[in-house]
């Protein structure tokens, strides 16, 4: 068994500055990832737990750090701290997400750590660097998480969405139903339009009446069914279902790619 982390690690100064600029950072990547998903969240500061490595003074600077991070993300007041939670390598800022339920998820996280440098003996030249005995010091690390475990985050969407899935992330996006086997060659080439422009689309080609291709693609949760007769073929356009049954009427294809594009670009 194993799972996929989306772990990254910034090598930064010790300096508080340094610090509060990676951290902020990381928040705003987190913000615009949240915010594309349509998740709310909320911020947690875990500081030093019992059995901890390191010198206080040390855990006190960076709680500090990261404090100061989070207040200019989202103002004072608006995180809470959550004592001894920390990792033994050093505070954190755990970041508890909110799906369409309200139910909470712990997935991103940005985390402090000084021990590793350590170990590995990590240093850079903070002084002159013309002067092979110019001053060295410790780097920090920081340890950013937008998604967590990849696997776990996919689980969180698909209760998020409840199996709707947006557009940009859907893995069926179009279906077009033709109303008689006649327009099913006009529907294939709407397909190959579709597909050239990296859209999943199928064609309900099978022998079913028209209302069960409809059931079947809204039950399905193909975004958008694309219903095809006489009159979409011979004015080269197409009549637009949604998955919640909603006409949205005829369309011809340049205004559809436009349609479907801006809908992706805008993560809808």
């Amino acid at each position: 068994r194993r799972f996929q982390q989306d772990d990254g690690h910034i090598f930064c100064t010790a300096e508080p500055e340094m610090i509060q600029q990676e951290v902020l950072g990381s928040l705003q990547f987190m913000k615009q990832v949240y915010d594309i998903f349509g998740m709310s969240y909320k911020l947690e500061l875990s500081t030093r737990p019992a059995k901890a490595l390191g010198e206080k003074k040390l855990w006190d600077m960076a709680e500090k750090s990261l404090a100061k991070a989070m207040d200019d993300f989202i103002g004072v007041g608006n995180w809470r701290v959550n004592p001894g939670d920390g990792a033994f390598y050093g505070p954190k800022v755990d970041i508890k997400v909110m799906d369409a339920m309200e139910r909470v998820h712990q997935c991103a996280t940005i985390q402090l750590d000084f021990q590793l440098p350590i170990r590995f003996d990590l240093t850079y030249q903070s002084g002159d660097t013309s002067i092979p005995s110019s001053e060295v010091t410790r780097p920090v690390i920081v340890h950013r998480a937008m998604l967590g475990s990849v696997e776990r985050m996919f689980a969180v969407l698909c209760e998020h969405y409840g199996g709707k899935w947006p557009l940009w992330l859907s893995p069926r996006q179009v279906m077009l139903i033709p109303v008689h086997k006649d327009f099913i060659p006009y529907c294939e080439e709407v397909k190959k339009m579709l597909h050239d422009r990296h859209f999943y689309v199928d064609v309900a080609s099978g022998r079913e009446t028209f209302q069960k291709k409809v059931r079947n693609a809204q039950l399905a949760q193909y975004n958008y069914q694309l219903v095809v007769g006489k009159a979409e073929v011979e004015s080269r356009s197409v009549n637009v279902r949604t998955r919640e049954n909603k006409v949205e009427g005829e369309i011809s294809l340049d205004d559809l790619i436009t349609k479907l594009e801006s809908e992706v670009r805008e993560y809808k």
